[in-house]
């Protein structure tokens, strides 16, 4: 049914989808109860109802399904469809997070990529998020020229991928690198394809490593000391691998220190020594730190007890489960074109709170770039997902907010509320766009007091901000300068207010004249760029 909802292996097909989806539901599927629940919230084929989708969810919860229990989670933590309950949200997520942390091995778990379609477009020819083709094969050509520096890099690229991993940390290892050797350590204790799990060979690689100073040597031969693998337990030598491994900033390391504080294992317990260290392992990505720090934070062991906090970093653990792969798999159907199948997705995964995939959504829906609904809904249902979006702390979602009040998509125009969501994304998020916003608004009167220092101040603001507000800010203040002396050259010579007045190009080209004074300078810098270069 999902394959078929997503065109996975499947044709794309949602009412085909819909039908399993209710066969399943009946024979008490927690799967089928997801899929209908995700069916009804979303309103594809069916009409919205949130009421139906929460008992779907519910039941499929019920049946054990983790991904109902984030729908549920999220649903509680944000108030939607019910009245908004940290406390309830809380055991839902735990449940989910506990899942995920039960599977996430010592290396910390799946990186999770999460790319935002708005910022890849504005960003289109710089760095991507992900490995270039041909950056990756200038790596593979160094590390064949015996570059070890590009072993190593290969060899943690394909870290998933133990064969080729092990291929490029056997070559960096041979030259002497201590990372390779720390690696190699790292597969030989863990039970991979590539390798036999030998505990014999991985203490080697990790003395190796750790001899030269290596924090992954230093952490991994902690870990060995720790569970008496190769070697017979000593929690005291750990603890100093791992203190060594920490304090050059191993999450490992920071991890395990965390660990032996919170539990009193080979030292005295010391939870605000534990939250330390969880903290900074959280810094550094690490799926179990988010996780301890979750549970301390809920039982409100070593610090003030604090829901949503708890709530946030066992969201932030669920968000980290093999589903998180579904993002990439959203990314790349819209890259092949296949836009209504990343859109599905993308709003299922919305459905279980992720940010990334509900700005996403917003965006497709904002550009027209699906034509699964109407114009006008497409915008509702855009505004829907950036006030989601933005609820959850997103800047470019939050501004949107105002844009879509501002010009009225998707809702009535509201200055009001447009100003109220730009200065919420000035104060909160310190946003150059934001600040431009308002100060043309104060500048016009436009749901704000009508005010030439304010507008001037946002302005100056926005420029200080971002360097690309600069040239419209300069341009905006020049005009505004240019009109305020006129006002008051009006107010000192009341006799050629006539005169004046038929100079306003207001008169000739609109409100919105400077609009088209910024294209036009846009156009002709873009042109004497394109003659520098043909020169």
């Amino acid at each position: 049914a999902f394959a078929h909802l997503f065109g996975d292996f499947l044709p794309y097909n949602v009412t085909k989808a819909i039908e399993l989806f209710e066969d399943l539901s009946k024979r008490g599927s927690p799967k089928g109860q997801l899929g209908l629940a995700f069916v009804y919230s979303s309103g594809l084929t069916y009409n919205s109802s949130q009421a139906r989708a929460l008992i779907f969810y519910t039941f499929a919860s019920l049946g054990g399904e983790p991904l109902a229990q984030m729908a549920l989670g999220y649903r509680y933590f944000a108030g939607i469809g019910v009245e908004l309950k940290c406390e309830t949200a809380l055991p839902y997520y735990k449940k989910v997070a506990s899942t995920v942390a039960a599977s996430v091995k010592e290396a910390g778990g799946p990186i999770v990529q999460r790319i935002r379609l708005q910022d890849e477009q504005e960003n289109t020819g710089q760095n991507s998020p992900l490995l270039d083709d041909d950056l990756l094969q200038y790596y593979h050509f160094l590390a064949d020229k015996g570059d070890v520096q590009a072993q190593v890099v290969l060899g943690q690229l394909y870290y998933q991928c133990y064969i080729q991993a092990l291929h490029y940390f056997l070559m960096a290892a041979e030259s002497g690198n201590a990372n390779a050797m720390a690696y190699l350590g790292k597969m030989y204790v863990e039970d991979s394809p590539a390798v036999v799990q030998n505990n014999k060979t991985a203490l080697h690689y990790f003395k190796l490593a750790a001899d030269k100073g290596n924090p992954v040597g230093q952490s991994g031969l902690g870990m060995m000391h720790l569970h008496g693998r190769g070697v017979d337990k000593d929690q005291t030598k750990a603890f100093r691998f791992f203190s060594l491994a920490a304090d050059q900033g191993w999450v490992d390391g920071q991890l395990q220190l965390g660990i032996m504080y919170f539990s009193g294992q080979g030292v005295r317990r010391d939870y605000k020594l534990a939250v330390k260290y969880f903290t900074l392992a959280s810094q550094g990505g690490h799926v179990l730190a988010y996780y301890n720090l979750a549970q301390m934070h809920a039982t409100g062991t070593g610090v003030l007890r604090n829901c949503h906090t708890a709530v946030e970093l066992y969201k932030n653990v669920a968000e980290r489960g093999k589903w998180s792969e579904m993002l990439m798999d959203a990314h790349k159907l819209y890259k092949e074109g296949h836009v209504d199948n990343a859109l599905n997705k993308y709003l299922f995964l919305a459905e279980l709170g992720y940010e990334v995939a509900q700005s996403n959504v917003a965006y497709l829906l904002d550009q027209g770039e699906s034509a699964m609904f109407p114009v006008t809904e497409g915008y509702q249902r855009a505004l829907l997902q950036f006030t989601r979006a933005a609820t959850q702390g997103s800047t470019i979602a939050r501004v949107k907010m105002g844009d879509y009040h501002y010009y009225g998509y998707g809702t009535e125009i509201d200055y009001e509320s447009a100003a109220i969501h730009y200065r919420l994304a000035t104060e909160q998020q310190h946003n150059a766009q934001a600040m431009f916003n308002l100060g043309y608004m104060h500048e016009y009167g436009l749901g704000l007091k009508q005010d030439i220092h304010l507008a001037k101040r946002f302005y100056d603001m926005a420029a200080e901000t971002s360097n690309d507000a600069q040239v419209p800010v300069t341009i905006v203040l020049l005009k505004l300068g240019l009109f305020y002396g006129f006002e008051v050259f009006n107010k000192e010579y009341e006799s050629v207010n006539e005169v004046i007045g038929k100079l306003d190009p207001r008169l000739y080209f609109g409100p919105d004249w400077e609009l088209y004074l910024l294209a036009l300078l846009a156009s002709l810098l873009v042109m004497v760029i394109m003659l520098r270069r043909a020169a």
